[in-house]
């Protein structure tokens, strides 16, 4: 009786392990779906905003256009407009490296579903493992053989794998179908940051008046 509750025991804990990475998992693909939720679009609207009010020249229209935008490209646009009267280059750098932050921001939290996806089917195989060693302690203290005594408790114990393997399963859907979103994200916003620095090029602001300090 002892050895049956501690193979439950065991088999329990594992589950109970394995229930939470699902949870995890689940938990994290929907922070990153409602993060992600109309990015292309918003960045699209932000994109045609600026690039009106770099047409007109109005520097002070861009910068507002991108600090009430809801798109996460508003920081990446804004890092270039603080260098719109700069040297030459100095815009396309801050826009590239704003562009690279934005890239992981976008991914984060991604490691976690590709790290459930590895490692649940080996915590499910953990499970079933001790499940079996316990059966056939079972076994061993009672002196009674034959397949018939163990089966049950390995059975059980076959659980554990199958848990392990659904929720791997479960996460690497979801990694790869976020992962290839972010990638499509991420070329969607270098695509913008290239229009907006060609924008910024042609717009017609006024020179910089002598001495004046950069970004101003």
């Amino acid at each position: 009786m002892e050895t049956n509750l501690l193979q439950a025991t065991h088999i329990s804990v594992t589950l109970w392990i394995i229930i939470a990475c699902s949870v995890v998992a689940f938990a994290v693909a929907i922070e990153r779906s409602a993060a992600l939720w109309r990015f292309g679009e918003r960045t699209r609207r932000l994109g045609d905003a600026v690039a009106a009010a770099l047409r007109r020249g109005d520097l002070e229209g861009a910068r507002l256009e991108c600090a009430r935008s809801s798109s996460p490209m508003g920081e990446v646009l804004l890092a270039g407009l603080a260098h719109a009267r700069g040297r030459p280059g100095r815009a396309a750098a801050a826009v590239e490296r704003a562009r690279q932050d934005l890239g992981w921001r976008l991914r984060r939290a991604l490691w976690i579903l590709g790290t459930v996806g590895a490692t649940a089917p080996f915590v499910g195989l953990f499970g079933t493992v001790l499940g079996i060693m316990t059966a056939f302690a079972d076994m061993a203290k009672t002196g009674q053989g034959g397949f018939a005594v163990v089966a049950s408790g390995i059975s059980e114990a076959l659980v554990t794998t199958a848990g392990g393997i659904a929720v791997a399963i479960e996460a690497v859907v979801l990694y790869n179908f976020l992962n290839t979103h972010v990638a499509r994200l991420v070329h969607r916003a270098r695509h913008a940051a290239d229009e907006f620095l060609e924008a910024l090029e042609e717009a017609p602001l006024e020179p910089r008046a002598p001495g004046a300090a950069e970004g101003s």
